[in-house]
């Protein structure tokens, strides 16, 4: 990582809030005490020196704050700890003008943590593809185009090309702006298929569709040679669900286009994904894992304007590492990115409402696009398009209005 890395915490319960002090190995008597202050705004700072996470507690003590560190850092008994600062936002801006004049390179953290707090509080108002720009001042629906023998949820069902042109159809009157269409099924344990297949069944669709949707066209695809036919056929989104990991063609193509880009965290590919979803902090590691993707795009030439970012609900995480990814996703915010969640139908609502049948998950899909909303997603991938459409129009009324 570059830099300090800092990355906001959202830890809406005192459980949750406990956790996170005890990760950074505070006293148990700190974490009692600083528990209850984590509802204002909590930054995680991995890896600090001693003299650094000293400092930063002196000064956020004296703005009326907190900074919690691992015991034995007061006497550098340790040798570095994670520090998480605990404070309003005027109080962490106050600390930003307090660092530049500190040593041991704090005023650089200044920096860092100044942008973060802006990133913060300003969301994103738009979204660049390579033939638009697609306003957030309102929530983003995507809708699901699966042209595919084997998805999770409608495998099948849209495999005859003049099914899928009419469904696509259907779903821009209910009021989709984007059409997802992918050629190959990413759900857990499917197999993976060759280009020339995936090519086949959705080159025909987009080419068709490219001339009447008045939405914008994606490509749900990791491979950069189905992205780039798909974008000279009409798409102008690549939604790549290994956020650039599995072809490195994939940026350089993205830069060039102009496309839209979704960077979604996942661990593995599709086929194995499932086998390994225990994560030792698993905000840390989609948040370190999306920076490493975002950063690969920007180091190819992405412009920021292009980015969203997806935290990969249902991609090698399981039921209660997807219910945390949505109690959290606020987190994401930090960096300034559109936030996509694709929640629908999936298996973790089946599993807690005890649904085995993806067609009677609406009410639970609905419960997860209105809590997206809530927490700061502004593009929802859905199957349902009408009934989301009104979800998160309704919660955004709410949040906002």
């Amino acid at each position: 990582m570059v830099g300090f890395a800092p990355r906001l915490l959202a830890v809406p319960t005192p459980e949750l809030a406990a956790r996170e002090l005890q990760r950074v190995a505070v006293d148990s008597c700190g974490i009692a005490e600083m528990v209850p202050k984590m509802q204002t705004l909590s930054v995680h700072l991995p890896q600090l020196e001693c003299r650094q996470a000293n400092i930063l507690k002196q000064e956020m003590l004296s703005l009326g704050g907190d900074a919690a560190v691992a015991r034995g850092t007061v006497a550098c008994a340790v040798d570095r700890t994670d520090c998480i600062l605990i404070g309003t936002p005027k109080q962490l801006t106050r600390l930003c003008r307090k660092l530049i004049a500190q040593p041991f390179g704090l005023a650089a953290l200044a920096g860092e943590l100044e942008s973060l707090l802006t990133r913060t509080v300003r969301a994103p108002s738009a979204w660049q593809t390579s033939r638009r720009t697609l306003s957030l001042q309102r929530p983003l629906i995507m809708g699901i185009l699966n042209i595919t023998p084997d998805s999770f949820s409608d495998g099948g069902r849209t495999l005859n090309p003049s099914e899928a042109f009419d469904r696509a159809l259907q779903m821009e009157k209910e009021g989709a702006d984007i059409i997802d269409i992918g050629g190959e099924s990413t759900r857990p344990g499917a197999a993976l298929i060759p280009a020339e297949e995936e090519l086949a069944r959705i080159i025909p669709v987009i080419g068709r569709l490219s001339a009447v949707l008045k939405c914008a066209i994606s490509v749900d695809t990791w491979k950069s040679a189905v992205a780039e036919q798909a974008l000279e056929a009409g798409a102008e989104i690549i939604n790549d669900i290994s956020g650039f990991n599995f072809d490195p063609e994939m940026p350089a193509l993205a830069a060039a286009s102009g496309a839209g880009v979704v960077l979604m965290h996942s661990r593995g590919r599709p086929d194995k994904m499932q086998q390994n979803t225990v994560y030792d902090d698993l905000m840390l590691e989609v948040f370190s894992g999306l920076l490493t993707s975002i950063e690969r795009a920007r180091g190819a030439g992405v412009s920021d304007r292009c980015i969203a970012v997806d935290p990969g609900i249902g991609f090698g995480k399981d039921a209660a590492g997807n219910l945390e990814l949505l109690r959290r996703l606020s987190e994401l915010s930090c960096f300034g990115l559109p936030i996509l969640t694709g929640s629908s139908r999936k298996s973790f609502i089946g599993n807690t409402l005890n649904r085995p049948h993806t067609d009677d998950r609406l009410f639970g899909t609905a419960a997860t696009v209105a809590l997206s909303v809530a927490h700061g997603a502004s593009i929802l991938r859905v199957h349902d398009v009408r009934m989301m459409r009104d979800v998160a129009d309704m919660t955004h009324a709410i949040m906002h209005s």
